[in-house]
């Protein structure tokens, strides 16, 4: 759907941010998963946990079973607009994180 290919977007802009299926095909349109390739398991929970403290995301982060990386809702249910606010505040928290 047209969220998915929003966040397929935020993955072309930003260099550390990259789905978690390999296979094009395979890449959810509804729950998009996503890794961040240079960050390690405990930023990457450093920067689920600012975007929950800025009340931005409160349930962002991968499945239990899956590895470390962000869950992003971009099913019919997401606001566009919502999910056009969510991705400089990843920029944001993973800059945070580097910091």
């Amino acid at each position: 759907g047209i969220n998915a290919e929003y966040m397929g977007g935020a993955v072309e802009r930003f260099e550390w941010l990259e789905f978690l299926a390999v296979d094009p095909a395979t890449v959810s349109t509804t729950s998009v998963c996503l890794k961040v390739t240079d960050l390690n398991a405990d930023q990457i929970k450093n920067m689920i946990k600012i975007l929950k403290q800025e009340g931005v995301a409160l349930d962002i982060g991968s499945y239990r079973d899956a590895p470390p990386g962000l869950r992003i809702w971009c099913g019919a249910t997401a606001e566009a607009s919502d999910l056009e606010r969510l991705v400089p505040w990843l920029e944001y928290a993973h800059d945070q994180v580097l910091e």
